[in-house]
């Protein structure tokens, strides 16, 4: 099983969306490899035992109607079962392989640190509200640093709704009376890449309402120095909202208000 520690660059943890992006490729990569060996393999053989019309029945090793391979019956039984082994050992690792990056995914990283942040999802015909650990409220637009792991505590306030976002690679059930968990990270190279704001989509994936299709939001990603002044300057300042660096530890509030 891979450690998800092994997931670790430095002091960050890799996102969702570069976890499940590596999976795709590590996959079509794999596929399109034994792909084109089998269907190489088979037109080779095609090739090499069509019917020219010289060859007698005699040559011809028809199988036995409930004739089982034991691997000691000749070159068939051996290649059968050489099929059967390296089928087995690719399937095998691939397995592995991702069940242990799902794991991570479904987990989270878990460093021992408690620089993490965790914010209130609440979703309502037909918006997004999201509250922060110090008690301020965005609605239709979650503000968030680079380099950090948010976490996102969601629920819903009248039907179930889901809250995802394709770029991030998160998706997440909102149901009334119950709360669901999930998390994202954004590395401040793909905020650079978008000059300096990283803004990616939210949409609801669940049937709600008529107004369904216009439940969408956004997730603004902004460098860790510029979040900070943000977002001391939210909240109740006699709730001692003055935000503290990465590390320093945030915990979650009770709930977004209605």
């Amino acid at each position: 099983m891979i450690d998800p520690v092994i997931l670790q660059q430095g002091s960050d943890w890799r996102a969702q969306a570069e976890v499940f992006d590596e999976i795709f490729f590590v996959f079509l990569a794999l596929g399109t490899l034994v792909g084109t060996i089998v269907v190489a393999y088979t037109l080779w053989n095609v090739y090499k035992y069509r019917d020219d019309g010289n060859r007698s029945d005699e040559d011809f090793d028809a199988p036995v109607v409930g004739e089982l391979p034991t691997g000691q019956g000749g070159p068939k039984a051996k290649k059968l079962f050489l099929s059967f082994g390296l089928s087995a050992i690719v399937v095998i690792s691939l397995v592995v392989y991702a069940y242990g990056l799902l794991l991570y995914v479904e987990q989270g990283p878990d460093d021992g640190t408690e620089g993490d942040i965790e914010i209130m999802v609440e979703g309502y015909q037909y918006g997004w509200a999201y509250e922060y650990p110090n008690g301020h409220t965005e609605r239709g637009e979650l503000i968030v640093p680079a380099d950090q792991r948010i976490d996102l505590n969601i629920t819903s306030r009248d039907v179930w709704h889901n809250f995802g976002s394709s770029d991030l690679r998160i998706k997440s059930d909102a149901i009334p009376g119950d709360h669901s968990e999930t998390w994202f990270a954004v590395s401040s190279e793909d905020v650079e890449a978008q000059g300096g704001e990283a803004t990616y989509r939210v949409e609801c994936f669940e049937l709600c309402g008529p107004g369904h299709s216009q439940m969408k939001s956004q997730v603004t990603v902004i460098p860790q120095d510029e979040w900070e002044e943000w977002y001391a300057s939210t909240g109740n300042s006699s709730e001692s909202a003055s935000v503290q660096p990465a590390g320093a530890g945030l915990t979650a509030h009770s709930g977004v208000s209605a």
